[in-house]
């Protein structure tokens, strides 16, 4: 197992006490968590893209560039690009400059995005978002594959003999497939022969699995070898205590404070946007969240593992209002004490 850090640079005041960081703590919080992760021996660090609701992160590639000049080795991903709403051409220059500034370690997680809203922010008709996101991404690939490319679309002015500059630092970025609620993501990975990164942060289990056995499915049936069909799942969020006992004593107030303060009403009843698992003991017990002891937290990880075959985790440690110190201890004892089991466990060939 691998294992990846993200964050979705939150911007919510605190659901205890109400503070609101400024902005500019926020990404200084953001950055030091990455460089501390690599310190850590993680994999990888991730930054989200959202253009609504509270959140500072809609321009991850600019974050990613700080943490890029402050580290060396850790890989650094998108958690997730909008391509839907992006011109592909700027997506291509963007993230090969940051390809090169980091020398090969840049990989993107596209996706549609999860916050409903920000279609009509860019102009356009939230109808056709799996249309834009399939050409978008396809002229993507074409960018970074190609030279002197032609293309003619929808949804966009052609190209005629167009190549990108810079070139990605080593060829093509890889780039894998955020899926959280729908088969259409799944089924563009599958396609393409690309990897998925399932969001597991919302739902329960089962519908996560429901969406890599159709991504694993439909990538053997599109004709590619089934070795290659990579598999990356999230959490929704990481709180570690001594003991079962201990960790809802610490953290319950918290957790449930946040949960409720996150509820979004108008989007009651769509999959993806509030957690079902809204008691501490609930998570616990049932939901994606890695909540609980060291011990609680790697028989869920495994468990994810059990059912989705995945190589890489990724966890969150800003999204319930924790101060960096504390977000420092949590990826401290998660690399300690949790990541070694794991990854002994359940083994991966990634990144090799």
């Amino acid at each position: 197992m691998r294992f990846s850090v993200l964050s979705l640079v939150g911007h919510a005041p605190h659901p205890l006490t109400g503070e609101l960081l400024p902005a500019a703590d926020r990404f200084h919080e953001v950055i030091e968590t990455g460089v501390a992760a690599e310190a850590l021996g993680f994999d990888a660090y991730a930054v989200g893209e959202r253009h609504a609701g509270p959140f500072l992160s809609s321009s991850p590639g600019v974050v990613l560039g700080a943490l890029a000049a402050r580290t060396s080795t850790i890989r650094l991903l998108t958690g997730v690009t909008v391509v839907a709403i992006l011109d592909p051409v700027r997506v291509a220059e963007d993230f090969a400059t940051l390809d090169q500034i980091a020398r090969g370690r840049v990989e993107l997680v596209v996706g549609k995005g999860a916050e409903a809203g920000h279609f009509s922010l860019f102009g356009l008709d939230e109808a056709r978002q799996w249309d834009l996101q399939r050409e978008k991404y396809e002229l993507l690939r074409r960018l970074w594959a190609e030279e002197g490319v032609d293309w003619e679309g929808e949804f966009r002015p052609s190209l005629k003999d167009v190549t990108t500059v810079p070139r990605p630092y080593a060829g093509p970025v890889r780039v894998w497939h955020g899926s959280a609620t729908s088969l259409e993501s799944t089924e563009l990975a599958a396609r393409h022969g690309d990897p998925l990164f399932t969001a597991n942060a919302v739902q329960p289990r089962e519908a996560y699995a429901k969406l890599v056995a159709h991504y694993r499915r439909r990538h053997e049936e599109y004709g590619h070898d089934p070795a290659t069909a990579r598999v990356a799942a999230g959490s929704g969020g990481l709180l570690i205590g001594d003991t079962p006992r201990r960790t809802v004593a610490r953290y319950k107030e918290l957790y449930e404070a946040r949960v409720a303060q996150a509820f979004k009403p108008h989007l009651e009843g769509r999959a993806g946007y509030n957690t079902p698992f809204r008691t501490i003991e609930d998570a616990m017990a049932g939901g994606p969240q890695l909540i609980g002891s060291p011990q609680q937290i790697i028989d869920k990880i495994l468990g994810f593992h059990a059912a989705y075959r995945h190589d890489l985790q990724s966890v969150t440690v800003d999204g319930f209002g924790l101060a960096l110190g504390e977000q420092l201890e949590t990826l401290q004892r998660f690399a300690e004490e949790i990541a070694p089991v794991v990854r002994r466990e359940a083994p991966s060939t990634l990144w090799k």
